[in-house]
């Protein structure tokens, strides 16, 4: 009898022993030294029934609360509509690799192409590759990329107000390629311009890295910073948060020369931090210079509209140790997941999404501030779906209190300071409930 996970039984072990000579597993095993070898059963508890198995996780699972969610920081709860799940699981579909015989698998080079199309209009970007792992590593590897293509250049400037769990990562590629990293001031939620600049008058800085929106949500305004980064031969990379891009300028417009980030915000459930999706989006001209595959559409010899994967030269597969980015792979369902959600929603579906997040951030913010125990941190600056608040109470205070109402309430980013973030789950009754229980809170 030949079980899917079992495939020897104790008779087919028997059989296999007496063909080679053996009485037990124990000879078999003999040449391996008496030090390293397991003496004894493996410490592992008695096999479950398929029944027992659903039975323990269900009980797992009752432990499970569903809470109303205000955190972001980067992750942000949006809706999924339904018909993204049941295309992901086709079988044609259920992989995160890009083929290398891309001829035999054009519905998939397809919808990644169809992904590239929508990444580089939706940040008004030239280029976009197939998908980074997420949208640290994709920040990261847009500063490798723009120190190869500055040649001579090791110093890269990061912005102050990008999330700080991306400025981690990218220090780590920098520490281990030899690569300075440096930190533009903030003043007031923003980064101050005027720091950048003297930075940049060394004339040693490869990129420049900002954040729209920043950390906080604030909504920074970069007018002139393409051009300052340019003048000293700097390239300008903008971490953005895509779906805030349906009411934000886009890095392009601002003339950004490489966009990047983190997908999530487009439909995908938050489920213990992935699986996320990294872009990279770029100006034509160092199209050569990016990591990750790129597919590009053509002809056959018939003449029909084909696709293939281009530029591979730059390629792990090709050029080893000379490519431009060890990522070898790249996150293919989860480009499949943006195909389909901005596909469903559209122009003014994803606008819609985005007024809503904006809408009930500024309706919540303004509540809040009415209590008198919580005030705008930084009042002056403008924000999207996500705003930071000082409380007049410990934060961890008001995470407890809320926890008991079944709310979610922020991310806190100090003791007396919280992140607290909206989009179009969250009901203006849920928005209410979470005002009563900041009423309640002492100071």
């Amino acid at each position: 009898m030949i079980h899917h996970y079992f495939p020897h039984t104790a008779d087919d072990i028997r059989e296999m022993l007496g063909r080679c000579g053996m009485s037990d597993l124990g000879e078999l095993y003999a040449d391996v030294p008496a030090d390293v070898r397991l003496r004894g059963d493996y410490n592992l508890p008695k096999g479950r029934s398929e029944k027992e198995i659903r039975d323990f996780f269900n009980e797992l699972g009752r432990h499970n609360r569903i809470l109303t969610c205000f955190a972001g920081a980067g992750f942000y709860h949006h809706y999924t509509p339904a018909v993204i799940p049941y295309i992901l699981s086709r079988s044609e579909f259920l992989t995160a690799y890009t083929p290398y015989q891309p001829e035999i698998s054009q519905g998939t080079l397809q919808y990644i192409f169809e992904y590239q199309s929508m990444m580089s209009r939706l940040t008004g970007m030239e280029v976009s590759n197939a998908s980074m792992y997420d949208g640290a590593t994709a920040t990261a590897e847009a500063m490798m990329m723009a120190v190869s293509a500055s040649r001579k250049r090791d110093r890269v400037l990061i912005g102050a107000t990008v999330n700080p769990a991306v400025r981690r990562v990218v220090a780590t590629y920098a520490r281990y390629h030899g690569i300075r990293l440096d930190e533009i001031a903030e003043a007031d939620g923003v980064i101050r311009r005027d720091d950048m600049e003297a930075k940049l008058a060394d004339g040693d800085v490869a990129a420049v890295i900002v954040a729209t929106p920043n950390f906080y949500g604030i909504a920074e305004d970069y007018s002139g910073w393409a051009d300052a980064c340019h003048r000293y031969k700097a390239l300008l990379i903008m971490n953005c948060v895509p779906a805030d891009l349906a009411l934000l300028k886009s890095p392009g417009e601002w003339g950004a020369d490489i966009a990047c980030g983190d997908a999530q915000s487009l439909g995908m459930p938050l489920r213990y931090g992935g699986p996320y999706l990294g872009f990279l989006c770029a100006s034509k001209a160092l199209i050569r210079k990016m990591p990750g595959r790129i597919v590009g559409a053509t002809t056959d010899a018939d003449g029909h509209r084909t696709f293939v994967l281009t530029l591979q030269a730059r390629e792990q597969h090709i050029r080893r140790d000379k490519a431009t980015s060890n990522i070898c792979s790249n996150q293919g369902l989860m480009a499949l997941h943006t195909v389909v959600y901005l596909s469903l929603l559209g122009d003014d579906g994803l606008r819609e999404a985005a007024m809503q997040g904006l809408n009930g951030a500024h309706y919540l913010a303004s509540q809040l501030e009415a209590t008198g125990l919580m005030r705008m941190s930084f009042p002056a600056q403008p924000f999207v779906n996500e705003f930071a608040m000082d409380t007049d109470f410990d934060v961890a205070d008001l995470e407890a209190a809320c926890l008991e109402q079944g709310i979610l309430c922020g991310v806190k980013i100090a003791p007396r300071r919280i992140l607290i973030a909206v989009t179009e789950m969250q009901t203006r009754e849920e928005m209410d409930r979470l005002v009563k229980t900041v009423k309640k809170m002492k100071s």
